[in-house]
């Protein structure tokens, strides 16, 4: 069987093509959602779809007609993408997700329908000052989540931390649903603090390269006792007037942001994080390591830490999303299989 999976985001599409449960190629395009807002039309992000899957099929030498299935998860599902379906609430259980996919033929895109999957949102009602920060949701991301809970086999509650221009913390109950979500701008914070600031001088190239322990601490620590704010304008003290180099002073900013978001886990109302419960940590390698050293640091952040290796984390949308198609009995129980 072969099965197309489109995975977009608010800068990003990427389609994979696979057969048995292997991907067998795949396509990318800058182009997501956030063309939708520019441009006020859709052309742009359908044209980018149908071009990436085109661009897929002949990689494989696939002809689109030895295609069975087609499968789309991500921002393609909200008000700027391709078919819009409400977020469904937590809890959700991954025949929940399943329950709430919808077909729709896009005929710029593909001549028969396309599954899509929704995202998922917290379960907060008349959202007010009171109870904002209670509320957060999701596209994409559930799919990775289910992925990850199937592959590492996670059955106790756990945390798992998707990092990127909106970090995810995505809340997996005990079993194995998803409770809820917090999202932070650290990606976003750390790219504008790095090139559209006074820091940028300070930066020089702008993210960390390498690990640098001490400073990643002393950063985080900073951000906790006087403010993010303040630790950001401390980079550009320790150029002025220390001796540390770029990649520390980038260390330090980067601990700073990243202990920001770890300040969120402790006090959010959006997900309950108890500090045994199990951390599992995704992303790119320098972000893993940030992470992980961070939380080793804090003692709040008592249960297992599992560091993913890149292998543990490649093609989460593709399995996830797959995984939910099977649950919905649109994929043969055994085909497929997520690795």
């Amino acid at each position: 069987m072969n099965i197309l999976t489109i995975d977009t985001g608010t800068t990003n599409t990427r389609v994979c093509l696979w057969h048995n449960g292997q991907v067998v190629a795949n396509a990318a395009r800058q182009v997501g959602v956030r063309d939708t807002a520019i441009t006020g039309n859709r052309d742009k992000l359908e044209g980018a779809v149908r071009a990436t899957i085109e661009e897929a099929l002949a990689n494989a030498g696939v002809h689109e007609d030895e295609v069975e299935l087609v499968l789309a998860s991500g921002m393609i599902t909200s008000n700027m993408g391709l078919c819009e379906i409400p977020h469904v609430t937590a809890p959700v259980s991954l025949d929940a997700l399943a329950s709430g996919m919808r077909e729709s033929i896009i005929p710029g895109v593909w001549k028969r329908p396309i599954w899509f999957v929704p995202g998922v949102r917290n379960n907060v009602e008349h959202i007010g000052l009171h109870n904002c920060e209670a509320m957060d949701m999701m596209r994409g991301e559930e799919v990775e989540s289910f992925a990850l809970v199937q592959r590492l086999d996670i059955r106790e509650p756990a945390v798992i931390v998707l990092p990127g221009s909106h970090s995810k913390f995505v809340s997996i109950d005990g079993s194995q649903r998803i409770a809820g979500c917090v999202t932070t701008l650290a990606g976003e914070l750390l790219h504008v603090i790095s090139h559209d600031t006074i820091l940028a001088s300070s930066l020089k190239d702008g993210f960390a390269k390498r690990i640098d322990k001490e400073m990643l601490l002393t950063g985080a620590r900073s951000a906790r006792q006087i403010g993010l704010g303040r630790a950001c304008f401390s980079v550009r003290i320790l150029d002025q007037f220390a001796v540390y180099d770029a990649n520390a002073r980038a260390n330090f900013l980067l601990g700073a942001v990243l202990g920001s978001d770890l300040l969120t886990l402790k006090n959010s109302s959006a997900i309950r994080m108890s500090p045994g419960t199990r951390f599992v940590v995704s992303g790119k390698p320098i972000l893993r390591e940030a992470i992980a050293l961070l939380v080793e640091g804090d003692d709040f952040f008592s249960g297992a830490v599992t560091v993913l290796s890149d292998d543990e984390q490649r093609d989460l949308a593709g399995h996830g999303v797959i995984a939910v198609a099977r649950a919905r009995g649109l994929v043969a129980p055994h085909e497929h299989a997520p690795g």
